[in-house]
């Protein structure tokens, strides 16, 4: 038996890196996340994590996704506790909004991982990654487009202000979650964000049903 092996406990080297990176992220965000202080958390060499990972944006994007899949957590968990009992369009309504109350409370309880998770992809790449997934198996991007589509299911959103919307959605929510990470919202405390977020998404809720005509210009 290797020393190396020995460290990790006999565990999967790939996976036990991943963790690390996930540790680092958390502890530090994205910026945190480097292949060598991983590999040195696991007790391997360097040259040993190159056989999973080519180069330290290698781990990064797995980290990124992983991280995402930690949000997709709390969203989810977040939507399932809305009253089961509402009435459909009601119901459609509530877990829209539980996707931006539970986006932001990750954001604040996990700084790091959010920023890692949302502050690093230049695409939408990870949307649909089976990898960004959490344990209900959707990404936090399409437990958002899915809690729209419901809506629209259930008539509380038309069709025709449907396309779009949860860019509009998301946009919001994560400017929030930046002026209070990082902006001149950083001196509030969690509670303050926790008490704004609600009637943060009830703004987005209503304003998405305002119109579907684009407002004039300022010439």
């Amino acid at each position: 038996m290797s020393t190396e092996r020995a460290t990790y406990h006999h565990g999967d080297l790939r996976h036990a890196l991943l963790d690390a990176g996930l540790e680092l992220a958390q502890e530090g965000g994205p910026d945190a996340v480097v292949l060598r202080e991983a590999t040195r958390r696991v007790g391997v060499s360097a040259n040993a994590a190159y056989r999973h990972f080519a180069d330290r944006d290698a781990l990064l994007g797995h980290v990124v996704s992983l991280a995402q899949a930690r949000a997709a957590d709390v969203i989810s968990d977040t939507m399932d506790a809305v009253d089961p009992g509402l009435d459909a369009g009601a119901r459609a309504r509530a877990r829209f909004r539980a996707v931006g109350v539970g986006y932001l409370r990750f954001a604040m309880d996990e700084p790091g991982l959010f920023r890692t998770a949302f502050a690093v992809p230049v695409d939408l790449s990870r949307a649909a990654s089976p990898e960004a997934a959490g344990r209900a198996g959707r990404t936090p991007f399409q437990l958002l487009a899915e809690s729209l589509d419901a809506m629209v299911d259930t008539g509380v959103l038309s069709e025709a202000q449907r396309p779009g919307a949860e860019l509009l959605a998301w946009s919001a929510v994560h400017g929030m979650a930046m002026l209070a990470l990082e902006g001149p919202l950083r001196d509030l405390p969690a509670s303050a964000i926790a008490e704004l977020a609600p009637r943060l998404v009830t703004m987005v809720d209503l304003g998405l049903g305002l119109t579907s005509e684009p407002a004039d210009a300022p010439s």
